[in-house]
This record gives structure tokens, C-alpha cells and sequence, in this order.
């Protein structure tokens, strides 16, 4: 009898040992490493889809700087509750304008290779047609790749570094959609 307890309690602290070292694993690769999240809408169309699934990388902004045309999760204001998901199209320091539906850069027209063709940039409330903002420091212009249905910078204004939570990695789900994301 002794011994037959020995082996349940052996068995129940191997058990836990196990899914405390799982639990330990789960929660250093979600709170530092990588995390899940969900594209809720149509503000990434043609590039992603309502109902994926995608890893963000959290560490790569640890050691370098966001990059134009990167796919970014950031915390939203006004209240910095929500996240969003959308591509970085102006930099710290940098000039935008929109003028005509397209988008200025520094005076020079951007190149969106990403989108199709057609796609056009109306102005919101933040972004104002025919007028050139400075990009503040430490704060990035962002948009969703479908312009006209994007809750972005042009209505939220810029997006300050601190609130960027990490960098679009790989989609996971659907699995037809599997795969790096290309930046």
C-alpha cells in the first residue's frame, strides 16, 4: 500500500512538474517572444483577411527600428485598449502629404507595390488633403492596405513607438494562408 502511494504521489508530481514547465514555456514565448492575434475586418484587404490568424513577433523592435511597408500591431488611442494591425507608411522625421489620392513621402510619391494599382488614399480627419505633415519623432504614419474601409493615422493621428507591440511574422491560420509574412 506505502508503495502504491509513493507511486501516485512520484506520478502526481512528475504531472505537475510537467505542466508548470509547459505553462513557464507558454507564457515566456506569449509575453516576450511571440503572439497570436486575429485580423478582425476588411482594413488589410487584398493582403489579409478577416478571420486569419497570425503570430506577431515581439523582440524584432527591441533591437531595431519599424520599417516602411512592415505590417505592425499597435495599441489604438484614444484609451490604448484595442489593437490594430496596419503597415507603417511614414517615418519619424519624414513629410507627408496626400495629394490627388496618393501619397507623398519627402515630396516624392510612394511607391506601394503591395497594393493593387488602383488603390487610392482619401483623407480623413487627421490627414487632410494637400497638406504636408512632419512626422514627429519617436511616432510612425500607418495605414490599412484597404484605404477606404481603414480606421488608421488618418483618422487616429501618429502612432507613437511606445505603443507598437510587435511586428506581423507568420499566418498560421487559415492553413491555405500559411506562411511568412513578406514586409
Amino acid at each position: 500500500m506505502i508503495c502504491m502511494l509513493r507511486r501516485l504521489y512520484s506520478f502526481i508530481f512528475e504531472l505537475v512538474q510537467v505542466v508548470v514547465f509547459a505553462v513557464s514555456i507558454f507564457l515566456f514565448l506569449y509575453l516576450l517572444i511571440l503572439q497570436p492575434h486575429k485580423i478582425d475586418g476588411a482594413s488589410m484587404e487584398p493582403n489579409f483577411h478577416h478571420g486569419e490568424y497570425l503570430l506577431t513577433d515581439k523582440i524584432s523592435y527591441r533591437f531595431n527600428e519599424p520599417k516602411r511597408g512592415e505590417v505592425i500591431v499597435f495599441k489604438a488611442p484614444p484609451d490604448y485598449s484595442d489593437e490594430y494591425i496596419k503597415r507603417i507608411i511614414g517615418l519619424p522625421g519624414e513629410k507627408i502629404e496626400l495629394k490627388e489620392n496618393h501619397i507623398y513621402i519627402n515630396g516624392n510619391a510612394l511607391n506601394e507595390t503591395y497594393l493593387p494599382q488602383s488603390t487610392l488614399t482619401q483623407a480623413k480627419k487627421f490627414i487632410a488633403e494637400g497638406r504636408t505633415y512632419t512626422i514627429p519623432d519617436n511616432a510612425y504614419v500607418v495605414f490599412g492596405d484597404n484605404r477606404g474601409h481603414s480606421l488608421d493615422s488618418r483618422d487616429l493621428g501618429f502612432i507613437e513607438r511606445k505603443y507598437i507591440t510587435g511586428r506581423a511574422w507568420f499566418v498560421y491560420w487559415p492553413p491555405d494562408q500559411l506562411g511568412l509574412i513578406n514586409n
